[in-house]
């Protein structure tokens, strides 16, 4: 693993890799390592990613199964929680949705959002998100799907999944992993399945107040949709990495499923107004576009 300092952060990767270790869960096994120049040596876990195997013609429901299964072992255990590690708290959430308008919103306009724009935006999403109760709470790892999940060889059924993505772990609202697995940028599934692993995990978690957890669920699914959409876009304009914009149409249909709940209208008001209108237009030159955001090579 190579994790340059500038950009990245190997303590983080290998603290909450022993700690999921130490819960039961499968990481990589780390032979070396040397923080001070960011780099481990590492356990290879192969080549059988979830995704890979999807794509071979595994059906979806012999992965998605023990995957849900997991999260239900994580988010039931207490001492998921007994770790180092920040609170998923209202500055992230905002700053992770304001990706949107600062990426997205100006690769469709092929200019920068106005500062008024980006204002309403953020104060929609603190009303949003203010109104909504406390959630039930564990270790979420953000990046649960299932290009970060491997089938490995095992007795146990929760060491048959090996876990790649979790340096940027927190401790947040359970459904946040449920709906990263569910709800995924760059595969479409199945309405039933999704339905039915959904289902599953709440039948597993009885003590949950499924009112709440359904609230945070359309929430959050909503901010990590907006989320994405400016990452993919950021990609796209600043890195130059265009393969990302085939799966925006993908990730608006997955916020429109939200929008409408009451608990967005703030947000669905903005879309409406800021959002919608532009989505109707050609997408605009990418170049032009990165000039516009002072983003070309001189």
């Amino acid at each position: 693993m190579d994790a340059p300092l500038d950009t990245e952060h190997l303590e983080p990767w290998l603290q909450i890799g022993a700690h999921l270790k130490s819960l039961g869960f499968r990481t990589p096994e780390v032979l070396a390592q040397d923080v001070s120049q960011g780099f481990a040596l590492i356990e290879d876990f192969g080549t059988d990613t979830f995704t890979q195997l999807l794509d071979g013609g595994e059906p979806p429901d012999s992965l998605y199964t023990p995957a849900i299964d997991l999260l239900i072992s994580l988010h039931s255990d207490a001492r998921s929680q007994a770790i180092d590690v920040p609170f998923y708290d209202l500055q992230t959430l905002l700053r992770e949705a304001d990706l949107m308008p600062e990426w997205f919103l100006p690769l469709r306009t092929g200019h920068p959002s106005s500062p008024t724009s980006c204002q309403l935006y953020e104060q929609a999403w603190i009303q949003i998100l203010s109104q909504l109760p406390p959630p039930a709470h564990s270790l979420v790892l953000r990046d649960f799907h299932v290009d970060n999940l491997m089938r490995l060889d095992a007795d146990q059924p929760l060491q048959q999944i090996g876990l790649l993505d979790f340096q940027d772990a927190l401790i947040g609202p359970l459904a946040y992993d449920l709906l990263s697995l569910l709800e995924d940028a760059r595969r479409d599934i199945p309405k039933a399945l999704r339905l039915a692993m959904r289902q599953r995990y709440l039948d597993a978690l009885p003590w949950l107040d499924q009112d709440n957890f359904s609230a945070w669920y359309s929430v959050l699914a909503a901010q990590r949709h907006c989320k994405v959409l400016g990452i993919f876009s950021r990609l796209a304009l600043r890195d130059q990495k265009s393969q990302y914009l085939v799966h925006l149409d993908r990730v608006l249909g997955l916020l429109n499923m939200h929008r409408e709940n009451p608990l967005l209208q703030p947000l669905h008001t903005w879309l409406e107004a800021h959002l919608d209108p532009v989505l109707a237009l050609p997408l605009p030159d990418t170049d032009l576009t990165r000039v516009a955001l002072g983003l070309a090579e001189s």
